[in-house]
């Protein structure tokens, strides 16, 4: 089964079509674990209203409230909350193609070796074609994004005292303890537009993106995960 773990603060506009991409499916053999990290607009209006269709649909699901903590504190209150052999964790603002979960789950059954399974996206209309996996590259540039399918066996939690380039220090973390991924090539998914892109984007985009704001914050955040992991940076 796959644990698919939604983390979610504020996002009551975007979660609905989250939430409609995954009743939609191919692969039924999943449940949904939504943490509420504190939200403070309608959210739980809106979850109220998807319960009925979740139990419709038979799939298994559980709402957690909690109190702010952060995106990684979220991720890991679902993982332990969830049953699942593999873990999938969405963004609320994420719609999956409807034949994802099938695609990720039969490559990692094909691949034994691997321990998790990503795939390019879309943002908005633009795509993100990523890499095949490389750990010499994986150690230069945090280019995998975190919604990847990951063995349960295989997955170390994420660090709550890393705030940003979370994505980057899981997939380090991993490859330390000898753990690597398989690319998927095709896009499974797309990032919905809107306000709140920057905070979603996944970490190598701001190479590609320098004009946002938070670039600066993020170049420091870097160097951050370089001295935790032991990876080369430049001390200015």
């Amino acid at each position: 089964m796959i644990s698919v773990i939604i983390p979610v603060y504020n996002q009551a506009d975007k979660i609905g079509r989250c939430l409609d991409s995954l009743l939609a499916q191919t692969y039924r053999d999943f449940e949904i674990i939504i943490v509420d990290d504190g939200s403070t607009d309608h959210l739980d209006e809106v979850l109220l209203a998807y319960e009925l269709k979740l139990q419709k649909a038979k799939i298994p699901y559980k709402i957690i409230v909690q109190e702010n903590r952060g995106a990684n504190a979220a991720r890991n209150r679902g993982w332990n909350e969830s049953q699942g052999d593999f873990l999938l964790f969405s963004d609320a603002d994420i719609f999956w193609r409807a034949d994802a979960l099938e695609k990720l789950v039969n490559s990692l059954m094909r691949n034994p070796q691997a321990s998790y399974c990503y795939s390019s996206f879309r943002l908005g209309r633009k795509k993100f074609h990523l890499w095949p996996f490389d750990p010499e590259r994986l150690r230069r540039e945090p280019y995998i994004h975190t919604s990847a399918l990951i063995r349960r066996q295989d997955f170390p939690g994420f660090d709550n005292a890393i705030k940003r380039f979370q994505d980057w220090d899981l997939w380090l973390t991993m490859l330390e303890q000898g753990k690597g991924g398989l690319f998927y090539d095709d896009f499974l998914f797309t990032v919905a537009g809107g306000g709140r892109i920057s905070k979603w984007l996944p970490s190598f985009t701001y190479k590609l993106l320098p004009f946002l704001p938070q670039v600066k914050k993020y170049q420091e955040a870097a160097t951050v995960i370089k001295v935790k992991h032991r990876l080369p940076y430049d001390p200015k």
